[in-house]
């Protein structure tokens, strides 16, 4: 520990830290509304137009959808715009696959784990370019669209009753 002026160290001891041991519960656990699963045929689509790492918008999003799969929804994610930079697999430094700090590819490992469990991941190609990201560095099983399939991948899954979640940053 560094050596503390008299000040510095009656500021310290003024509360104790931490208040509460480790462990402690400082919120209630009651769920609200009932845990609902998907029933037969039933979607769940996502948009996401938000930058990796630049807020919580994008992983989020993957983990609700991720949520909805395992519930028995027929999930999908599309990323467009800005949001296409969430379905990088180069990401990483120095070298690819490398994280520069904790938590650097938790969008990488949750979409894997989402196309993995059966998930779809659409990724607009115009998206990319907008970023001078390439085509062949999407993370395995992202399907690339072309600009004008995000008009219709809506259309399509409003027209099936999906439950559609849109998420965008800014």
């Amino acid at each position: 520990m560094p050596e503390l002026t008299e000040t510095e160290q009656q500021s310290l001891n003024e509360i104790p830290h931490p208040s509460l041991p480790e462990g402690s519960n400082i919120y209630g656990g009651t769920k609200v509304f009932p845990d609902y699963q998907a029933e037969p045929g039933q979607s769940y689509f996502t948009l996401v137009h938000g930058i990796a790492h630049e807020s919580s918008v994008s992983f989020v999003a993957i983990l609700q959808a991720t949520r909805a799969l395992r519930k028995g929804f027929e999930a999908a994610i599309y990323f467009y715009g800005t949001g296409s930079m969430n379905c990088m697999a180069t990401r990483g430094f120095p070298t690819t696959g490398n994280s520069a700090f904790p938590g650097e590819h938790n969008i990488n490992e949750q979409l894997k784990t989402f196309i993995a469990e059966g998930g779809k991941v659409y990724c607009c190609r115009f998206g990319l370019s907008l970023h001078g990201l390439r085509e062949e560095d999407l993370i395995e099983g992202v399907i690339p669209t072309h600009p004008l399939d995000v008009q219709d991948a809506l259309i399509h899954y409003a027209r099936k009753g999906a439950i559609i979640n849109s998420t965008y940053m800014w």
